[in-house]
């Protein structure tokens, strides 16, 4: 069952408060998706650990309900 952008987002702001998400459907298939991740939290981390966060936040559904997320985060002002 594909999830959809609201739900992705709800998971990331529940795990990063802060953030400021948008995500986009790729495909118009609720399956691929792209999200634009910017939030305080990820000062001072690379761009592998901010990425790490975010898949942490979506609890395992990364290849199951979400099958693809194309990521783009940073800190505020970065």
């Amino acid at each position: 069952m594909a999830m959809s952008a609201k739900e992705i987002e709800t998971l990331i702001k529940d795990a990063l408060p802060d953030a400021t998400v948008e995500i986009q459907d790729l495909a118009g298939d609720g399956d691929h998706y792209a999200a634009v991740v910017v939030s305080k939290e990820f000062e001072g981390k690379s761009r592998v650990q901010q990425h790490q966060m975010v898949y942490k936040a979506l609890r395992g559904q990364m290849g199951g309900a979400l099958h693809a997320l194309a990521l783009q985060t940073s800190a505020p002002n970065a």
